[in-house]
């Protein structure tokens, strides 16, 4: 973007009420210049060579083509950034798999509608700085990709990871924003079941975080479920921070538990990934690992940065692969980051590690 320049914004969803309410919140900001709507995916094609926003918010679930079908359609000739528009619906996670940047929750009550606003402007600020995915072959069904997965671990060289006594004290941490839910699935379908424990922070809406975690778990190895509070980390297991709400490492004797309770942002953000990394460079005393994926703005790069200097090992995911190169350049460019990687050899990375141990 052009500094100075406003970011122009096309506006896709059948509903009026809907697309008065956004039109009306955007063009409110001092650097976002709403220059259209269209009422759905047919009309969106038309508009926007004629328009050429820089960013489409596109709501979901549309009469005719919906928003999935148009990103798998049309993103991968036309990489513009587009911010998904969706009620509580599963279906976001398709989307953003075909190449969406990100995606906020409709406001429910007109008591909401003001936080609604303010979030999808910071969205589309983010997006349009992002790089956009080219949408990958549809995926196949989750016990498809799970026999595929195994199948693949057991002739691959990263092989299960066996009864290596070390890798029963490592825990594994994992941040990631604006472009992470699917940089994180690349990385999870690539590790074994008996993965050391991990603890996932993935900036999201209330009410998302569970459906992520299960859709990970459908998809991967490891048994993968939203955290709650006081959950005993164990080997094999994945959890998913619950948004809204802090994660952090709590140590029982030789255990280690998750806290999920509420409280003050921190970095700007609840879960955040600073608290989740601090947290375990605090009370950990164990081998543990730090990854720090896609996502703008600095959370997790002073976590990150505590880990290391107490003698973790770190990776980031590398700008090329990133959506949004903020987070991992941050963590980056003050030292907190061991190895670098494209997120498809994120996991492989890992693995090398673990397997010296």
């Amino acid at each position: 973007m052009v500094p100075g320049k406003k970011i122009r914004v096309l506006v896709v969803d059948d509903s009026l009420l809907a697309r008065s309410m956004i039109t009306k919140g955007l063009s409110a900001h001092p650097r976002i210049e709403v220059v259209g709507f269209a009422i759905n995916t047919l009309d969106a094609k038309r508009k926007i060579p004629a328009l050429t926003p820089d960013v489409v918010t596109m709501d979901v679930e549309m009469p005719g083509q919906n928003g999935i079908e148009f990103l798998k359609e049309y993103l991968p000739a036309n990489p513009v950034p587009v911010i998904l528009v969706s009620s509580l619906n599963l279906k976001v996670f398709d989307a953003l798999a075909a190449g969406a940047v990100d995606f906020v929750r409709k406001p429910t009550t007109e008591d909401t509608q003001a936080a609604f606003v303010t979030a999808l402007a910071q969205k589309v600020l983010v997006a349009s700085m992002s790089r956009v995915r080219v949408a990958r072959p549809p995926a196949v069904s989750a016990a498809g990709a799970a026999a595929a997965a195994a199948a693949a671990s057991a002739s691959s060289p990263a092989g299960l990871l066996g009864n290596n006594p070390a890798l029963n004290s490592v825990l594994i941490g994992l941040g990631a924003s604006t472009g992470g839910t699917e940089a994180t699935l690349e990385v999870m379908k690539r590790l074994p079941a008996d993965i050391p424990p991990m603890v996932i922070v993935q900036h999201m809406p209330k009410g998302f975080t569970a459906m992520y975690a299960n859709r990970l778990n459908n998809l991967c190895q490891m048994e993968v479920r939203e955290a709650k509070n006081g959950d005993e980390l164990r080997r094999g297991l994945a959890l998913v921070a619950p948004a809204d709400l802090q994660a952090r490492i709590v140590r029982i004797g030789d255990k280690y538990t998750v806290s999920c309770t509420p409280g003050e942002k921190v970095s700007g953000h609840r879960p955040s990934v600073d608290a989740l990394f601090q947290s375990i460079s605090e009370v950990v005393r164990c081998k543990t690992v730090g990854i720090i994926m896609t996502g703008m703005g600095q959370d997790g790069a002073a976590g990150l940065l505590a880990m290391r200097r107490k003698g973790a090992y770190t990776i980031g995911q590398d700008q090329e692969s990133s959506v949004v190169y903020g987070m991992p350049k941050v963590a980056h460019d003050i030292g907190a980051v061991c190895t670098q990687a494209p997120c498809e050899g994120v996991a492989s990375v890992l693995l090398r590690h673990l397997k010296s141990l």
